[in-house]
């Protein structure tokens, strides 16, 4: 008798064949049913029991931690892979389960990078709230192509109780506001191509819990109607769930919608490679990229770190976008500059990863043996490195965090670390003089969650300090030029500061420039420099890129630039790390060296001579130009009953917040209000007082703004104070 073909036997048998290949990720905002989703895909797969698909209890099956049972909510992207047969071939599927929540967008940010195309899932009922328009912007951003699920339809027929004819408007209404958006945030070429439609399947409708779902070719090829849906809501649950099976089973629409609509690694890269990785387009290696060729040199990208809690081995799961890997493999770090050797390869059969001796070209896999950070690209000599993965939002609220006993410090220096890898949203400061190390996340929650983790997975007992918020540093008007000496009185360098001009600063932000320092010729950067508004002139000046500030070498003539420029640009990173007036990081600055007179002999101008100099040039200016302290700002989407609006308000005008518009509804509101992060602390429990536990909000978006100038110098004696700054420093 033959042996029954496994799913990884399936997997292995089309792991090479890259037009059958589709990598996708579930995005949305919180709670509109994406691991719900994921667990009915695995089920229908044969990867986990169909019965307990999509329940809290034994299902969720990418839920690792137990904080995500809990709390009832995905914090860590989960990957999981399956076969789903269309027409009469089979399709391998790599998927990856995103967060929802916004403290953890950074895992969704990650994501993107590893997939090529994300089903977006929306409640019937809510519709399009502010963490759907931040992962179609994340999606957009990689040039990920989005397809629409709306989820959750049942709402509409069992809460509800809305006919065919109300359901529909409700449906074009979010299709609307959907294609809106991709308007809004795609790109030129993008904007029209990638709008979802009815008519052509790339929208379905149903309820990932209740395992169905409908799009308008699938309702033609079965002769199924929304009225049949509606009818199975008045029988009982099993014989509910025996015609969804038969008739509209979630996975067969989903994933029909998914080979149809969203493209194959040979398809995506194309169009992707030059977007994600800057370097020669014509080169053999770029060559490579472009094609998803098996056979070029390997290009793989990590995208998430896990360690293994019971061995303590770093996994590195990414997408390899070129050539083959192979267990044994000797490979190079292109960012840390050193060579590694390949363990493990391993590929996920549902949410279990598998050994394979080897993996080719346009495949989210993992691998072991590897110890590095994610964002890492992995080939097999020195090549041109990915592009940086860009964060929509950045951390805004610090703690600090230490141990009551000090023998146990070595120890939570050691868990720091590896919690920075396995999320790298969040950012660790340590301090291994004074004991004192920061953890820095996107709220509250985030680092509520991290601290849990530290305390229950890594067994370490810790205490942390009350939330500290971030700031920045940034400049009014044009500063005087800086005259900077080097301790030697042999060097000397001029430095003139200034604020960036808003259209490179949001183009920075946008992701349309990209960070990093500039070799020499970089056509696209003066491209884009000059549709800004910059002169070409000043494009070509430009030498460095770094956290929203820019560095320009304007100097004319001097024989011995080439030798001090990267020890004058890390002098210029170490003052944007911390500004002039309270060591916080600087924003919008535009950096330029306009003289310089360096000594003849290179012994006289090493980094301890080029280093302060550069540094109180630029710190000259800057006092010269002045500094001003901005703080983070949160806008939110509140909600609540209409009862509470008068007490809602009143919270919110007593933490400096501004309102910015109000809609009432049939017994309830939603209101917009701009608050500084810095009165945001606690915001969760004022709210729930202040509106019976009915009220609750989330983020659309964040921004630094000024400080109110009569609250700055108490704002900057705080910061200093808390840092041990002196008076003078």
């Amino acid at each position: 008798m033959a042996k029954k073909e496994t799913s990884l036997d399936k997997i292995k048998k089309l792991i090479d064949s890259q037009d059958n290949i589709r990598n996708i990720a579930t995005s949305a905002h919180i709670h509109h049913g994406k691991t719900a989703l994921t667990d009915n895909l695995l089920a229908a797969a044969g990867l986990m029991a169909e019965k307990l698909a999509g329940e809290l209890e034994g299902g969720m099956a990418t839920w690792q931690h137990a904080d995500e049972q809990e709390r009832l909510l995905t914090v860590d992207a989960a990957n999981a892979s399956m076969v789903h047969e269309f027409g009469d071939k089979e399709y391998l599927i790599n998927l990856i389960d995103t967060p929802g929540h916004v403290d953890f967008s950074g895992n969704v940010t990650r994501a993107m990078r590893a997939i090529d195309g994300t089903i977006v899932l929306v409640c019937a009922s809510e519709g399009i709230m502010p963490q759907t328009e931040t992962v179609i912007k994340q999606a957009l951003r990689e040039r990920v192509k989005p397809v629409l699920f709306i989820n959750k339809t049942d709402r509409l027929i069992t809460e509800l109780k809305l006919g065919p004819e109300e359901m529909q408007k409700r449906f074009v209404k979010i299709i609307d506001d959907f294609n809106l958006l991709i308007e809004q945030i795609a790109e030129k070429e993008y904007r029209e191509k990638w709008k979802v439609s009815v008519a052509d399947g790339s929208v379905a409708f149903g309820s990932a819990r209740d395992n169905w779902a409908m799009s308008a070719p699938f309702m033609k090829k079965k002769g199924v109607s929304f009225k049949d849906v509606i009818d199975i809501y008045s029988k009982e649950k099993d014989e509910r769930e025996k015609w969804v099976w038969e008739n509209a089973p979630v996975h067969e629409v989903l994933l029909d919608m998914v080979i149809k609509h969203l493209p194959s690694p040979i398809e995506a890269q194309k169009y992707r490679i030059p977007k994600i990785w800057h370097g020669d387009k014509d080169s053999e290696f770029g060559k490579g990229l472009i094609n998803c060729d098996p056979k070029a040199e390997p290009a793989f990208v990590i995208t998430n770190i896990i360690i293994d809690s019971r061995s303590g081995k770093e996994i590195c799961a990414g997408r390899l976008f070129s050539g083959t890997l192979k267990a044994g493999m000797d490979v190079y770090l292109n960012t840390e500059k050193k060579k590694q050797k390949i363990q493990q390869i391993l590929v996920y059969n549902g949410i279990k990863p598998e050994q394979l001796e080897e993996v080719s070209a346009g495949n989210v896999l993992a691998i072991s043996g590897i110890v590095s950070e994610a964002g890492e690209t992995i080939t097999t000599k020195p090549e041109e490195a990915f592009e940086n993965i860009k964060h929509i939002f950045e951390p805004v609220i610090t703690k600090s965090i230490s141990v009551p006993k000090p023998q146990d410090l070595p120890k939570l220096i050691e868990v720091l670390k590896k919690v920075a890898k396995e999320d790298p949203t969040l950012k660790i400061q340590i301090n291994e003089e004074t004991g004192e190390n920061l953890m820095s996340g996107m709220g509250e929650l985030h680092l509520e969650i991290i601290e849990n983790r530290i305390k229950t997975e890594k067994g370490v007992e810790v205490k942390t300090s009350a939330p500290i918020v971030v700031y920045r540093e940034t400049v009014m008007k044009k500063g005087n030029a800086g005259e900077g000496k080097s301790p030697n009185k042999h060097n000397m360098f001029f430095v003139e500061v200034e604020p960036l001009e808003d259209e490179v600063y949001q183009a920075i932000k946008k992701g349309e420039i990209y960070e990093g320092r500039r070799k020499k010729k970089d056509e696209e950067l003066w491209k884009k420099l000059s549709e800004c508004g910059v002169s070409n002139d000043e494009a070509r000046k430009y030498k460095q890129i770094y956290k929203h500030s820019v560095f320009l070498d304007k100097t004319k003539g001097e024989v011995h630039i080439g030798e001090v420029i990267d020890m004058v640009m890390d002098g210029f990173e170490q003052v944007i790390d911390a500004g002039v007036l309270s060591r916080e990081p600087c924003m919008k600055l535009k950096i330029s060296l306009v003289d310089i007179k360096l000594h003849e002999d290179a012994i006289h101008r090493g980094p301890a001579q080029v280093y302060p100099a550069m540094r109180d040039a630029i710190r000259m200016s800057i006092n010269s130009a002045t500094p001003v302290l901005f703080e983070p700002v949160q806008t939110l989407l509140v909600e609540g009953p209409l009862a509470f609006m008068g007490e809602l308000t009143k919270l919110f005008q007593s933490k400096r917040g501004q309102i910015l518009n109000i809609e009432q509804g049939a017994g309830f509101f939603s209101m917009k209000v701009k608050l500084p992060v810095a009165e945001m602390i606690g915001l969760s429990n004022d709210l729930r007082s202040a509106s019976e536990g009915r009220g609750n909000f989330s983020m659309i978006d964040q921004t630094f703004e000024r400080v109110p100038p009569n609250i700055q110098p108490e704002v900057i004696k705080k910061i200093r104070d808390r840092k041990g700054l002196a008076e003078n420093e």
